[in-house]
């Protein structure tokens, strides 16, 4: 049966019947239940001119989701702190370290990689704040890192710089485990946040020391870095295009991270570049995706590439919401913003 766009090309967040209502009447508030418009611009177009492009999406972005934070209540019982720690290219990296105020043994620790094609937002922007501080109170420590972006507020600074910084907050928070009150780590993060999530796992076993990570969770991850080709295997790139993102947006901010192209078939880059050998020997999984995502497909086909590699992996699909509709929309659908806090909750409790 044909979906989304392959059955009405016209079709839009609004019109198809598989979006959860409660997304689309918070979407209408700012104008986004329709199609957006295209910018003109492709990965070809002149670099200050996807740059400049990448700020204005961080403005627009930015301006969503502090409303959307607004609207969500504020955690309670939790504490957040912020340090500065060492970079490994001599920059310094700001970490938020969300705790429960009644916590008397170690927790879980959760690494948290914000979402923004690491290219924009920001890890102290309001929703990001407040899905640390809801996570932290179902009773683990999340540590969110400032990783440098390669274009907006914080760029431009391409691959590797903000991989490098998730990486040393990780192992900084691994290495502080007793005064952080950790008992094992896991690393999640949405979007972006989801490729370096796994681009992490590639360069922790490249470097040898994978193993001081129990897991990753990764949510609607953006690792194909094929968001403007004709993809068969990829049937949402078409199907959910234009639904909250574009490929056209997805490429352009990619094609910052990776200005030359010159690590397009590196797994430490796109996690979807990983071989099957790659693949073998990493620590357990989640990959979550969103039906109306175009992103879906290639989080699906990394989660059974997985699967055939050996590696113990859940796939997870949250039905009827774009792509990081389940995180978006705590005030509106505040069922399904609990159902995924408690997944990568429980995800992480589970490893202890």
């Amino acid at each position: 049966m044909l979906l989304g766009r392959h059955a009405d090309p016209d079709a839009t967040l609004s019109t198809d019947p598989r979006s959860d209502p409660r997304m689309v009447e918070a979407f209408a508030r700012f104008g986004l239940d329709g199609r957006l418009p295209s910018s003109g611009l492709t990965v070809d177009s002149p670099l200050q001119d996807r740059y400049a492009f990448a700020a204005m999406s961080e403005e627009a972005v930015g301006a969503v989701f502090e409303a959307l934070g607004t609207d969500l209540p504020a955690a309670s019982g939790v504490t957040t702190t912020a340090s500065t720690i060492a970079g490994a290219d001599g920059n310094d990296i700001t970490v938020y370290v969300s705790r429960p105020d009644d916590a008397s043994a170690p927790l879980p620790g959760i690494v948290h990689l914000h979402g923004g094609g690491m290219a924009i937002a920001s890890a102290a922007d309001r929703a990001y704040v407040l899905l640390r501080e809801h996570l932290a109170a179902t009773g683990v420590v999340v540590v969110g890192v400032e990783f440098r972006n390669s274009a907006g507020k914080l760029g431009p600074h391409p691959y590797p710089a903000g991989l490098n910084d998730c990486a040393a907050a990780t192992r900084w928070a691994g290495s502080h485990r007793d005064a952080l009150g950790i008992s094992h780590l896991v690393v999640s993060g949405e979007s972006g946040g989801g490729n370096l999530t796994l681009t992490l796992a590639h360069k922790a076993k490249r470097d040898g020391w994978i193993g001081e990570i129990a897991g990753f969770y990764a949510q609607c991850p953006y690792i194909s870095n094929r968001w403007q080709q004709d993809c068969e295997d990829l049937p949402s790139l078409k199907e959910n295009d234009g639904y909250f993102i574009s490929c056209e947006q997805l490429a352009l901010l990619g094609s910052l991270y990776d200005p030359d192209g010159t690590h397009s078939g590196d797994a430490t880059c796109w996690a979807s570049m990983a071989t099957d050998e790659d693949l073998k020997g990493l620590p357990p999984h989640v990959i979550s995706v969103n039906e109306l995502d175009p992103l879906r497909d290639e989080g699906l086909q990394y989660y059974r590439r997985l699967l055939r590699a050996g590696v113990p992996t859940v796939g997870r699909v949250v039905a009827g919401t774009c792509h990081g509709g389940d995180l978006l929309f705590g005030s509106a659908m505040p069922d399904v913003f609990a159902a995924s806090v408690r997944d990568v909750s429980g995800f992480a409790k589970s490893l202890g």
